[in-house]
């Protein structure tokens, strides 16, 4: 008698755990949410500052929502920014490239 009580109250603590478990439940965290609007292109391109100034390898980042391409420097075929010449971490700062105009495509 006194087992069967330990066993009911023990199987309705852990019910009760289950169900404030789904009250008092956190929402999963995404943290791509905030950049889904972004296309980074697979791979490395040779990416061309529009006034000429320079060339150099890297990844390409198009905005969805307005069209704006951006150029992130790698400066090597890696797909993250490689300087071999220091041991900090490089940190690579966009340059704008150009802009599609979604506007322009046409529905068929």
């Amino acid at each position: 008698m006194l087992y069967t009580k330990i066993v009911l109250t023990v199987i309705a603590a852990l019910l009760a755990v289950l169900a404030l478990d789904r009250v008092v439940a956190v929402p999963p965290v995404r943290a791509q949410a905030a950049w889904s609007h972004l296309y980074i292109e697979p791979g490395t391109t040779m990416l061309r500052k529009p006034d000429g100034t320079a060339q150099l390898e890297g990844k390409v980042v198009i905005d969805l929502r307005t069209g704006d391409v951006y150029g992130f420097p790698t400066l090597s075929s890696a797909p993250y920014p490689v300087d071999a010449a220091n041991t900090k971490p490089p940190v690579s700062q966009p340059m704008y490239l150009g802009r599609f105009d979604f506007s322009q495509i046409k529905p068929r």
